[in-house]
């Protein structure tokens, strides 16, 4: 019998990416990761502002929370880490150095949360692949799925194999830590001179100007094995006793000395990055046409960090042998603790309807009068266009850079346009341009496009649709010179699509922009500084404009150009 008052949910993560979501009776309401309102990129602790935006969002109080669920067995993590390190004594008590905040929150996070929050009902420790499973299946809309999940390490798993059949998580196969997808790469992401847990996009991004020349190589480090299985020689990296850096002495005697931070890039790194992109690959479509052949279901979902490898997606949509795939957007831990919330409601009413996730706009909106006083406090003048799509368009097809903040923010790490930066991509001085002054990123990481459904057909190779950017398409020969500042050095491009019914305003946009120009398409990355989070607010925002090489500034319905005030 279903309740007759609302059920609410809280779900949350208090280590690295640190967010929140509340749903009602299933369905959220907001989920928002504590960066975008701190302003420290990949935010570490508890999600104190994050919490309090989705109590506000849903305008209720702590006491009207029924159940809170955290992304971890936290009891399990330590007595596992704790085990391991035990084991591994005395090398091991460089885990303590290394890492000592990742102890100190999980040692009673339950008790740290009520105290905090001043709350006293349910709390519910969620496994760490089951959290991610759910995050993956219970949106997708499908009534059963295959489930392959590949992060870092949650309490002791690293891999999932199994399958959602009536709600229910059956475990096909399992790997535990150390033995890691996600480790080996962040331990070459330390090798090449980025951070872990935050590089290793940059390390996808540097893969695609490789060679293949360490490709046979590197498959001593990782290659698929057996039927559902991955080897992985440890042997080549110190991350599993706690060592910092992650990777070990024979990776530096086997492909040389690391790349020291800021140092040039240079081909070696290049074809590194490459052998380790393309044995990821080899192992996620390993692991995944196992699941085809293992459940038979045509339809597989996918969550944890690795899931975030948009070539790997692309390569397991198209040859893995599935009807479908759904690749949850925030798909790392920021996006555990919804899974973790959508398992403990779906535990706690059974049979209840289930929520299908057509968008990740879950965060925060902008009100008018937020953008309106958020300019007016900067000395800006803005006006209010009758049609903002055809301003912003003919603005684009002069080639100028728009910074884009409309709606409710997005939930993952990728801006869909409503926190983005948007530009005219016939011209790869555009890249450069963005890349360099506006983003000031490496010049080897690409930007992504955004494209109508409709259209995508014009540009790809095998188009599907992509509404969360998590697929890398081959673009067309013909359709390399349209776009060159979308296409990547491989000739790939993570294409973003939307419909008209999902997201009505960028629609309008590209098909406006289309009309001018004869190219439906725009370049599309995500709105913030260089080292900061994607803005949030409307102060955020205005912010990012003013120190930014951005032309114009589209905020709620206004239009901000440079020069509208002050310079």
């Amino acid at each position: 019998m279903r309740p007759t008052m609302p059920v609410h949910v809280l779900g949350f993560n208090c280590t690295h990416d640190a967010a929140a979501v509340l749903l009602r009776d299933g369905v959220p309401v907001a989920a928002i990761e504590e960066e975008r309102l701190s302003r420290v990129k990949h935010h570490f602790g508890m999600p104190e502002r994050a919490v309090a935006a989705c109590l506000e969002a849903g305008g209720i109080r702590m006491a009207d929370v029924d159940h809170v669920a955290f992304y971890m067995d936290a009891g399990l993590w330590l007595r596992s880490y704790g085990t391991w390190f035990l084991r591994k004594l005395p090398a091991s008590l460089r885990f303590t150095k290394r890492k000592p905040a990742l102890w100190k929150a999980f040692l009673g996070v339950e008790r740290r949360f009520r105290r905090t929050f001043g709350y006293e009902g349910p709390f519910h420790h969620v496994e760490h692949h089951e959290a991610h499973a759910a995050s993956a299946f219970f949106p997708s809309g499908f009534e059963e799925a295959a489930v392959l999940t590949v992060d870092g390490a949650g309490e002791r798993v690293t891999t999932l194999l199994g399958e959602m059949r009536g709600g229910r998580l059956v475990r096909h196969r399992q790997e535990v830590y150390p033995k890691s997808v996600g480790k080996c790469w962040e331990a070459v992401t330390d090798w090449l001179g980025f951070r872990p847990q935050s590089g290793e996009g940059k390390t996808m991004g540097l893969a695609a100007w490789g060679r293949p020349a360490l490709r046979e190589k590197f498959r001593a480090v990782l290659r698929p094995e057996g039927e559902d299985s991955f080897h992985l020689d440890l042997s080549w990296f110190d991350y599993p006793v706690g060592g910092n850096p992650l990777y070990g002495e024979r990776f530096v005697r086997e492909f040389g000395p690391p790349r020291a931070e800021g140092a040039p890039v240079q081909p070696h790194h290049e074809d590194v990055a490459f052998a380790l992109q393309a044995a990821t690959e080899e192992v996620m479509l390993h692991l995944a046409k196992h699941l085809r052949r293992r459940t038979g279901l045509p339809r597989l979902v996918m969550a944890g960090g690795c899931a975030l490898n948009a070539p790997s997606n692309r390569r397991i949509a198209a040859e893995a042998g599935f009807d479908e795939v759904f690749v949850q957007p925030a798909a790392g831990d920021d996006g555990a603790c919804l899974g973790a919330a959508l398992t403990v409601y779906h535990r706690t009413i059974l049979n209840a309807p289930r929520w299908t996730m057509t968008d990740a706009f879950l965060g925060p909106g902008i009100p008018d009068g937020e953008a309106e006083a958020a300019v007016r406090a900067a000395g800006l003048a803005a006006e209010r266009p009758a049609d903002l799509e055809a301003a912003a368009a003919e603005l684009l097809a002069a080639g100028k850079v728009l910074g884009w903040a409309r709606g409710r923010m997005e939930y993952g790490p990728r801006a869909l346009g409503h926190r983005s930066i948007l530009a005219d991509p016939r011209s790869r001085e555009t890249f450069e341009r963005v890349n360099l002054r506006v983003k000031r990123r490496e010049p080897f990481r690409p930007l992504a496009p955004v494209a109508r459904l409709e259209d995508l057909g014009r540009f790809v190779e095998g188009p599907r649709p992509s509404p969360f950017m998590l697929l890398a398409f081959p673009v067309r020969a013909d359709a390399r010179a349209l776009v060159p500042a979308v296409v990547h050095a491989d000739g790939s491009a993570r294409f973003q699509t939307v419909t008209a019914a999902q997201e009505p305003s960028l629609h309008r946009l590209l098909g406006l922009f289309g009309e001018r120009t004869g190219v439906p398409c725009l370049l599309n990355t995500s709105f913030n500084r260089r080292g900061e989070p994607v803005v949030a607010s409307a102060k955020d925002a205005v912010e990012a404009f003013l120190g930014m090489d951005l032309d114009a500034l589209v905020l709620g319905p206004l239009l901000v150009t440079r020069g509208a005030g002050k310079p």
